[in-house]
C-alpha cells in the first residue's frame, strides 16, 4: 500500500501587510508607489493598487451583461516591492523588535521609526 505524502506549503517570511505603502523596485512599473491590497504568502506575491495593470477579457454574465475587456491589477513578486517609511519617506528594509510590554513591532531600518502605529 502506497501512502500519499502531504506536500508541505512553505510560507515566505515577509513583513509586508495589507494596507502598507510600497514602491516597486523592478519591472515596467519601476518607481511607482501604491497601497498593498492583498498578500499571498504561499505564492510569494502581492497585489498593489493601480500597479501592473492588466487587461482581462471577460464573457457576458448575469452580473456583467456586456462582457468585454476589463482592466485590473496584476500580481507582483514580494521581492520586487519595498515598504516606504512615513517618517523618512524612502523605501526601507524592515526590522522587528519586541517592546517592553511584549508586543512585536516592525521598525524602519533607516530611521528606527515604528511602522505599526495602531
Amino acid at each position: 500500500m502506497i501512502s500519499k505524502l502531504k506536500k508541505e506549503v512553505s510560507l515566505t517570511k515577509t513583513s509586508l501587510k495589507k494596507g502598507d505603502f510600497v514602491r516597486v523596485l523592478s519591472g515596467r512599473d519601476k518607481g511607482k508607489e501604491g497601497k498593498i491590497l492583498q498578500v499571498n504568502r504561499e505564492r510569494h506575491v502581492v497585489l498593489v493598487e493601480q500597479i501592473n495593470m492588466i487587461k482581462k477579457h471577460t464573457r457576458p454574465t448575469q452580473k456583467n451583461q456586456k462582457g468585454g475587456i476589463v482592466e485590473r491589477e496584476g500580481i507582483l513578486q514580494i521581492s520586487n516591492v519595498m515598504i516606504i517609511c512615513k517618517k523618512c519617506d524612502k523605501p526601507s528594509r524592515i526590522k522587528t523588535n519586541v517592546l517592553p510590554d511584549g508586543k512585536k513591532v516592525r521598525i524602519c531600518h533607516r530611521c528606527d521609526e515604528i511602522l505599526d502605529k495602531e
